[in-house]
C-alpha cells in the first residue's frame, strides 16, 4: 500500500466528534447520560421543521431537487441577495471543504487560525495545499497576524467568528480592517456557524460587510440554533462567480429532500430561534458563573458553548465525567481545557455538580 495517498493524507487521523450517548452506554453501561459535547440545540428542532420533514417522507424514493430551488429562494429573500449568490451544502462542513477543492491547488496556500474549526486543516491536508495556521492570541483570532501570513500564493483565508472551540469573537472594526487589507485576489471565508448566538455589541454580521470586498464568502448552518444537525444542511452566500464555480464541483443531490424541507420551514419559525437564543444567553451566563466559582477559567463566549480551563490535564477530567454520565469534549491542542455545550438548566446543573466532584 506504499504511496497510495498523499503524505498529507497519510498524516491525517479520522475526525472524532463528541461521543454518542449510545456508545457510552455500550462501553460503560451508563444509561442516563447527557451529551454536552457537540454544540447541539438543547431545545431541539423547530416544530415547523419537523412537520415539513414528515410531509416529505412518502417521497423519499425520489431524488431531491439538486438545485435546492425553494430553499435557496427563501434564503435569498431572507438575506436580500440573488439566488445565484446562494449555494446549499451538506452542513457547512461540505461548503468549507468545497472552497478548498474548488479554488486551491498544491501550488497555492491557505491561512487559518489554530485552534479553530478542524475542517480547515483537514481540507488543506486532504487536497495537499500548503497552509499557515496562525496561533490565537488570548484564545482569539489574531487578524493582523493572519493578514501578515498571506503570501502571493494565498488563495483562501478562513475566519471562524465566533470561533470553535474557544467561543471567542473578533469585532467589527478588526474584521473590516482584514477585509480591506488582504489582497483582493484572496477569498476570505467568514464561517459564522454560531452567529445567531452572538450578543456582543461589536459582533459583525458579515452579510453587512459584503460591499467591503468582492471575494467574500459567508458560510452558515442550520445545525446549531435551528436544531437540524442530524439533517446536515448549511449554506454559503457570495459573489455569483464564486458560487458558480463551487456548483461545478459540488456533489449532485448533496442536501436531502427532508433537509431542504425542514430548513425552509425553520426559516419561518422565528419564535423558535428567539426562544433558543434567549435560553442560551441566560444559561451561558449562569454556566460561566458557576464554573468560575469552581475555580475554572472560562473564555468569554459568543457561542452556545464555553471553553473551560480546568487548570490540570483535561483528559482525566473528561474520563471521570464520562463515568458520571456527562459527555463533554476534550482537545489535544488545548490540553487543560474542555469544551462544554450550553444545555438545559437541568443538564448544566448536573454538569457543574459532576465537575465539582471530579475537581474536589
Amino acid at each position: 500500500m506504499s504511496g497510495l495517498v498523499l503524505p498529507s493524507i497519510e498524516s491525517l487521523v479520522p475526525y472524532e466528534g463528541g461521543k454518542p450517548i449510545d456508545e457510552l452506554a455500550r462501553e460503560l453501561g451508563v444509561t442516563d447520560a447527557i451529551k454536552l459535547a457537540s454544540n447541539e440545540n438543547p431545545l431541539g428542532p423547530s416544530p415547523l421543521a419537523l412537520e415539513a420533514a414528515r410531509a416529505r417522507l412518502a417521497d423519499v424514493h425520489l431524488y431531491p431537487d439538486g438545485a435546492a430551488y425553494a430553499l435557496r429562494e427563501k434564503l435569498a429573500h431572507v438575506h436580500g441577495v440573488s439566488m445565484h449568490e446562494v449555494i446549499q451544502g451538506n452542513g457547512s462542513n461540505e461548503l468549507l471543504d468545497l472552497v478548498v477543492r474548488t479554488f486551491a491547488t498544491p501550488e497555492h496556500h491557505i491561512v487559518f487560525a489554530e485552534p479553530a474549526f478542524v475542517v480547515y486543516r483537514i481540507a488543506a491536508l486532504s487536497c495537499g495545499v500548503p497552509f499557515t495556521a496562525v496561533p490565537l492570541t488570548q484564545l482569539t483570532h489574531d487578524l493582523e497576524a493572519m493578514a501578515a501570513a498571506v503570501t502571493p500564493k494565498t488563495r483562501v483565508l478562513f475566519v471562524a467568528n465566533p470561533n470553535n472551540p474557544t467561543g471567542t469573537h473578533v469585532g467589527r472594526a478588526a474584521v473590516e480592517r482584514l477585509l480591506e487589507s488582504v489582497p483582493p485576489e484572496v477569498i476570505i471565508v467568514m464561517d459564522e456557524a454560531y452567529f445567531e448566538y452572538a450578543d456582543a455589541p461589536d459582533y459583525p454580521d458579515s452579510m453587512t460587510l459584503r460591499s467591503r470586498r468582492e471575494r467574500l464568502l459567508v458560510v452558515r448552518t442550520f445545525s446549531k440554533i435551528h436544531g437540524l444537525a442530524g439533517l446536515r444542511v448549511g449554506y454559503a452566500i457570495g459573489p455569483r462567480t464564486l458560487i458558480d464555480y463551487m456548483n461545478r464541483v459540488r456533489a449532485p443531490f448533496n442536501v436531502s429532500a427532508l433537509a431542504q424541507a425542514a430548513a425552509s420551514a425553520a426559516l419561518d419559525d422565528t419564535e423558535h430561534v428567539s426562544r433558543s437564543r434567549a435560553h442560551n444567553l441566560q444559561e451561558r451566563a449562569r454556566l460561566t458563573a458557576e464554573l468560575t466559582a469552581l475555580g475554572v477559567s472560562v473564555a468569554p463566549s459568543q457561542a452556545n458553548f464555553v471553553l473551560a480551563d480546568v487548570r490540570r490535564p483535561a483528559r482525566p477530567v473528561y474520563d471521570a465525567l464520562l463515568r458520571r454520565g456527562v459527555i463533554v469534549r476534550p482537545f489535544a491542542n488545548l490540553p487543560t481545557s474542555l469544551r462544554i455545550t450550553v444545555g438545559t438548566a437541568r443538564e448544566n446543573a448536573r454538569l457543574v455538580e459532576a465537575l465539582r466532584e471530579v475537581l474536589r
